[in-house]
């Protein structure tokens, strides 16, 4: 008879878990990963829609390729989860990119060479025309023509051809009219000049036509009356659009000179006014910009002339109110040389709010991004174009 040995009894491997803090690692991560797609696809349905994004909108463009780039590193070092984590970023990153403000068309895109008659246009903010707002040495009236006409541009598109007070209560009653048109006319001979509310046109060529776009045709009807404020000069309230028809190279060109009011941003800054509050302010922003823009469309809709609109809109990248661009313009931003263009403010170069579109019979063969030599907050745009 064989007797088997007694097996010995072999000790199940003992299960390590995690250590606490490292599974509320992966848990941190799950959430800052799922968070993030969640906030990026809210964006692309609510902004420019909802005035109450307006803090989101608020949000640095780089953002929306910065912070995917960033949980990507995040979702890699979740070990349990990371192949599934890193999908989601991939994805959150996909919807977020065109949001960034990240030039890319810059490294393949060559603007076609200047023919001979192609002309010059310049167009910028000026921060309250000649008011010395920017501290550092102190600037004159003669140094602000000086620089304009230093340029030599055929066409101007000027922004805020007015002055503020900013110690009056009433915000709606800090820009003030001014009439410099004696000055224009000695700095600038030769040149038409076309105003409208707080926008300017300069032109050395023929110019056919102009008119201000009514915003308030397209605002809520509450909002629609011209503040008391502003009763004196009601275009600064009406107007954020000149358009003005110049003969260029034998064709018509409309040139639409464009000031949008400010984005929504007091109820991120937690800001009320004595008689409204942050809400009511927001709202109003949110839906003067939108009737604007919608003043634009309209206008575009009905004008088949080749068209070149710039200025600042006081929108970033990231503002879902950029699609109500209509869609026959073309954003002529794949012509600058940077990779991250940005205008405002000149000193510290964060944002991008200054642009310019034109429909695709327009040749830009040149476009820079100046700076405004201590004249104002915004970088200028200058532009060599031509219409064939």
């Amino acid at each position: 008879m064989i007797v088997s040995e007694p097996v010995a009894a072999v000790e199940p491997t003992p299960v390590v878990k995690p250590r606490w803090w490292k599974r509320w690692l992966v848990r941190l991560a799950v959430f800052a990963c799922t968070f993030w797609l969640l906030l990026v696809t809210a964006h692309r349905v609510l902004s420019g829609r909802a005035y109450w994004w307006g803090p989101i909108d608020l949000l640095p463009p780089l953002a929306f390729a910065a912070v995917p780039v960033a949980l990507f590193v995040v979702a890699l070092l979740a070990r349990p989860v990371r192949w599934r984590l890193s999908a989601v970023v991939a994805v959150a990153l996909v919807l977020g990119i065109g949001y960034s403000g990240i030039n890319f068309a810059t490294l393949w895109y060559s603007p076609p060479a200047a023919p001979t008659d192609a002309i010059k246009l310049i167009t910028w903010n000026t921060e309250y025309w000649d008011q010395d707002l920017e501290g550092g040495a102190p600037r004159s009236t003669e140094d602000f023509y000086a620089f304009l006409r230093r340029h030599d541009a055929d066409v101007y598109m000027l922004q805020e051809y007015a002055h503020v007070d900013f110690t009056l209560a009433d915000t709606a009653s800090q820009a003030l009219a001014i009439d410099q048109e004696a000055q224009l006319r000695a700095a600038f001979p030769g040149y038409e000049i076309v105003i409208a509310g707080r926008d300017i046109t300069l032109s050395r060529l023929p110019v056919l036509g102009h008119r201000w776009l009514d915003s308030t045709t397209f605002l809520p009807e509450e909002f629609k009356a011209v503040p008391a404020g502003l009763r004196e000069r009601p275009l600064f309230y009406q107007s954020q659009t000149l358009r003005t028809d110049i003969r260029v190279n034998g064709q018509v060109v409309s040139f639409y000179n464009s000031h949008i009011y400010q984005p929504p941003q007091r109820i991120f800054r937690l800001r009320n006014d004595p008689d409204r509050s942050m809400f009511d302010i927001d709202r109003f922003n949110f839906e003067i910009r939108r009737a604007s823009y919608r003043a634009i469309a309209a206008d575009m809709a009905q004008n088949t002339n080749r068209i070149v609109m710039g200025g600042d809109l006081n929108t970033s990248p990231s503002m879902g109110i950029l699609s109500m661009i209509p869609d026959r313009l073309v954003d002529q931003t794949r012509a600058l040389s940077s990779i991250y263009p940005v205008t405002w403010p000149a000193t510290n170069r964060a944002w991008r709010l200054d642009w310019l579109f034109t429909t695709p019979d327009i040749e830009v063969s040149s476009y820079d991004l100046l700076e405004p030599a201590g004249l104002s907050d915004h970088k200028v745009q200058q532009v060599l174009l031509s219409a064939h």
